[in-house]
């Protein structure tokens, strides 16, 4: 991108953990800068009167400070950065607090983030990537509908998928475990051309998403080679049919999760992650291997159980299939079992990535593990409000850059 987009840097911590550097190097990799609003003593002396907040750290009155120099428009900014220290519980409810004022007051991109001291740019590139995006590039992501004939691939963590779409509709499909990146896709790009009735050559556009992004679009010469934030969110309202409305994104992924908050159907808020692979697919795929059974198999057996019956003393993923295991040694039924890893997951993604953005119906979730019945049944009890699993949402990322890709056709 040839313009800088300044993301204002709302945090605590970052110094004194040593990840301020990484936070910096992130930015650059996608032609961003940082920058911290201007305040002065007075405004930090009011803000916890204006804010409505009492704090006892200086740094978090700092904070709440520049958010509010970010609402009061004191600040030349394209989008926010909230990040604070993941083992501080004030810092947490003030990280959320902010998060909400700013969004709700400006319309402004804001990803909210709990650190650690092992953060590093690489963890935050994807993050920083969608929020430049958001910022510079509406006009993408205003596409509602696919024309001509273009292909998205998805190349995952654990699975490579590929879609080829003509005229706002899905022609062809492709899907492989991942192994080799390259040849991973290029095996889900052959399947979906065969599954089309068309060669590459006939392709007018390309997009890529996923970790394997780069290696996929450089391969392929995609058009588009786009994180998976923005694209799994307008991949999500296409396929479920809320483009001109608002939604919640949730994507389990094979190793991490997103939440995205989509407004008019442009996402806006969003995190990502987790602090363990417990709240990941890695997890179901670890019980599915443990009852005998293939994962395709475990949400049919998931949703005949009773998740209260399995006791978890652990989220980590380590420790929770130990849970599991010493509930088998007891008796349990693997039914029960099966309830219970989808609970868990579902409840981890609930308190770490659903507490960071705003949750509006209707909620949709997306991605391999939404198939698994048993999550989004999870995920209805635990935010009381139904949950929609769209046509296709296995698919969620590669339709995504497909329809995204599209839009070069137009400006060729």
């Amino acid at each position: 991108m040839s313009e800088i987009v300044r993301i204002a840097q709302l945090s605590c911590g970052s110094e004194y953990s040593g990840i301020q550097q990484e936070i910096d190097e992130a930015a650059r990799s996608v032609g961003a800068e940082m920058v911290f609003p201007d305040v002065d003593a007075g405004d930090i002396q009011r803000i916890e009167d204006e804010f409505g907040l009492r704090v006892a750290s200086p740094d978090l009155k700092l904070m709440m400070a520049r958010g509010k120099a970010v609402v009061d428009g004191i600040s030349d900014i394209d989008a926010v950065f909230i990040g604070t220290c993941f083992r501080c519980a004030e810092a947490a409810l003030v990280r959320s607090e902010l998060r909400r004022y700013i969004y709700e007051t400006t319309g402004l991109p804001v990803i909210s983030y709990s650190f650690t001291e092992r953060t590093t740019a690489t963890t935050l590139l994807t993050r920083m990537e969608a929020l430049t995006t958001m910022a510079l590039r509406k006009n993408l992501l205003v596409r509602e509908r696919q024309r001509g004939l273009t292909a998205g691939i998805d190349s995952g963590s654990t699975t490579t998928k590929c879609v080829v779409m003509r005229d706002n509709e899905i022609i062809g499909t492709g899907w492989v475990p991942t192994t080799k990146v390259l040849q991973s896709a290029e095996k889900a790009f052959e399947e979906a051309l065969e599954a089309a009735g068309v060669r590459e050559g006939e392709l007018e556009a390309i997009g890529t998403t996923g970790y394997g992004r780069f290696l996929a679009g450089e391969r392929f010469k995609a058009d588009l080679v786009q994180e998976e934030v923005t694209v799994n969110s307008k991949g999500a309202v296409f396929l479920a049919d809320t483009q001109k409305g608002d939604a919640t994104v949730i994507d389990i992924g094979g190793m991490d999760n997103k939440a995205i908050s989509v407004h008019n159907g442009i996402p806006g808020m969003f995190t990502l992650g987790g602090i363990c692979a417990g709240a990941s697919g890695r997890f179901l795929e670890l019980t599915a291997r443990r009852l005998g059974v293939e994962i395709t198999e475990l949400g049919a057996l998931s949703v005949k159980g009773d998740a209260r019956k399995i006791a978890m003393n652990s989220y980590c993923i380590v420790f929770g299939i130990q849970s599991l295991v010493n509930s088998l040694s007891a008796g349990a039924k693997p039914e029960d079992v099966a309830a219970a890893a989808c609970h868990s997951v579902s409840e981890q993604v609930f308190e770490q990535q659903l507490q960071e953005v705003e949750v509006k119906e209707p909620v949709l979730m997306v991605g391999g593990s939404s198939l698994i019945e048993g999550l989004p049944k999870a995920m209805e009890e635990l935010l009381h409000v139904e949950v929609h699993v769209p046509p296709n949402s296995q698919f969620i990322g590669a339709v995504g850059a497909a329809l995204l890709s599209s839009g070069f056709i137009e400006e060729e």
